[in-house]
């Protein structure tokens, strides 16, 4: 389970390294933003994801900044059988959306793990708990990623085009592969939406089958929001909805809404 939902809340960062390279003049989101997703795997609801964002309580170099909350956790027999209490934080700066600072504290059945990450953009240094690691260009933790990407101009996206995600997680720098496939109408429990489609790539294992595919929604509008994913692991297949959201930027406007 843990690696359901690390999956799930990383293949929401996946616009970064904008494909028209250029970041929006304003932020399409603001402090009191909060989204809330449910996993289900059949039927069966597995765990959910709560993310939020707030102005943050700490200035680094002085400058007003975000404090972001991405919270995931099992429920239902799944949290029985294989508990999850996770919880990741990235503090980023206002204007440039990069992050300064990030933490994790990870609760996986008899596994626990916690991090400190500190970015260094003016030297290209990021301080871990395992060390030091230089990096050039931009890299984030998964959290402030889809928040920064959400900012970006992807009017000039073109089906088909392939680009390369830089994120840093626990020992190291990595890149996640995702390409745009174009369009859709989906639906999820707040309505049916005019959604951007992606597939980021995913490393076959006990989990996830040679073949697995893995599929990302995100609102074609001003808010760029996550509505569903959807992946194929070795027995079955794993889908994320958008449940509820609350202090937006801009109204959500579906297509049509659901009266289920």
């Amino acid at each position: 389970m843990k690696r359901f939902l690390f999956v799930f809340l990383l293949a929401f960062t996946c616009f970064y390294q904008s494909f028209a390279q250029q970041q929006l003049d304003n932020p399409a989101f603001k402090s009191g933003e909060k989204l809330s997703y449910k996993l289900k795997y059949g039927i069966f609801t597995a765990a959910e994801a709560h993310l939020r964002v707030e102005d943050s309580p700490v200035k680094f170099d002085n400058k007003p900044g975000y404090h972001i909350i991405a919270d995931g956790f099992t429920a239902g027999t799944f949290d029985v059988f294989y508990k999850v209490r996770n919880r990741y934080e990235s503090f980023i700066d206002e204007k440039t959306l990069l992050p300064n600072y990030y933490t994790e504290n990870r609760h996986e059945s008899s596994y626990r793990h916690t991090d400190k990450v500190t970015f260094d953009h003016d030297k290209e240094v990021i301080k871990a708990a395992k060390g030091e690691y230089p990096f050039t260009g931009k890299v984030f933790d998964f959290v402030s990623a889809y928040y920064f990407a959400r900012c970006l101009d992807v009017s000039k996206i073109k089906v088909g085009e392939t680009i390369e995600l830089r994120y840093f997680l626990e020992d190291g720098i990595h890149a996640l592969t995702i390409t745009y496939m174009g369009k859709e109408k989906v639906k999820c429990p707040l309505g049916t939406f005019n959604c951007l489609k992606f597939n980021p790539t995913i490393i076959p294992g006990r989990i996830f089958r040679k073949d697995s595919k893995l599929y990302l929604w995100i609102t074609d509008d001003a808010n760029r929001i996550p509505v569903k994913a959807h992946v194929e692991v070795v027995v079955g297949s794993l889908t994320m909805d958008l449940t509820s959201v609350a202090g937006l930027k801009y109204p959500l406007n579906p297509v049509s809404r659901e009266t289920d």
